[in-house]
């Protein structure tokens, strides 16, 4: 069993380094496009050619065999431990590739429930927050009410503020920017955003236990730091709830989250630089369908 194991792990391994010399050949066709262009182009042409490159990474993506045996928690596990960070330049321009979990963080838009809502109150508490922010967020993700029946007033401050879900990171920070006005401090910064929430318009999504911050172990148990930096570090072990070793409250408390210990879908970071100018790609990839999703491009 131990001999298959291994053969199985380096199996994999062989696949993994074949997806990242493929990745890297495939991109640095496109590199020397950028090059050539951009000796007598403006940033504009920088742009339209970093876009072909997504288009590269994209195409590679969807006619990845390596990704295509990722059918499993181990598989996807391999997979991200050998191809999370990707750099590579050629002719002067710089490309770096992260590759992670897309579901490693708490989705906004899946707060929908009391359950929910409550526990995400009980984490604002522990980081001095006023409740009001989890308000806040269920009206900006409750969708249009004619009645007006808001739980806050953030739409008299910003009344064409889109109201489904959120659906970007600028987005969150227009609520962030409400609350900063509403109450006048900076309690905000307790949480560190970036590790909590991860954006997606799903209200369905699942978290991956695997990879589950601290941060989303704090706020679906509502424990403390230290009991959520252990579970979290632990991640890539659990197969079962009782992998875990949690307690009948936090048991409980789990249970109102959508979770599960195998989610396909990576969370793609592909940044682009030549002398002064830099562009930086994000997405979110479904292994299965191939598809991408929440695209968002900054220069």
């Amino acid at each position: 069993m131990k001999r298959d194991v291994k053969s199985r792990s380096a199996i994999a391994l062989l696949i993994t380094v074949f997806f990242i010399m493929l990745i890297t050949l495939s991109v640095g066709v496109g590199l020397k496009y950028i090059n050539n262009a951009s000796k007598s182009m403006q940033s504009e042409q920088f742009v339209l050619q970093s876009s072909m490159i997504l288009d590269d990474v994209l195409k590679l993506l969807e006619s990845s065999g390596e990704l295509k045996a990722v059918t499993s928690a181990d598989a996807l596990a391999i997979f991200l431990a050998e191809s999370s960070f990707i750099p590579f330049e050629s002719n002067g321009v710089s490309v770096v590739i992260e590759i992670s979990s897309a579901r490693d963080r708490v989705n906004p838009n899946t707060l929908t429930t009391k359950p929910r809502i409550d526990a995400f109150k009980d984490y604002l508490i522990l980081k001095m927050v006023n409740m009001e922010y989890a308000d806040m967020l269920s009206d900006v993700i409750g969708g249009i009410k004619e009645d007006m029946s808001y739980n806050t007033d953030i739409f008299n401050q910003k009344p064409y503020l889109f109201r489904d879900y959120i659906a970007s990171a600028k987005h969150l920070q227009e609520l962030n920017d409400s609350y900063l006005k509403r109450y006048h401090e900076n309690s905000l910064e307790n949480i560190d955003m970036d590790e909590l929430f991860h954006v997606s318009r799903d209200k369905n999504s699942s978290l991956d236990l695997n990879y589950a911050t601290s941060s989303a172990w704090e706020l679906m148990l509502g424990c403390n730091e230290s009991r959520a930096e252990i579970l979290s570090a632990s991640g890539g072990t659990y197969a079962a709830l009782d992998d875990l070793a949690l307690s009948e409250i936090e048991k409980v408390s789990l249970n109102e989250f959508k979770t599960s210990f195998f989610e396909p879908y990576i969370y793609v970071k592909i940044e682009i630089t030549q002398k002064d100018s830099t562009v930086n790609i994000a997405f979110e990839y479904d292994i299965q369908s191939k598809k991408g999703s929440n695209f968002v491009f900054e220069v």
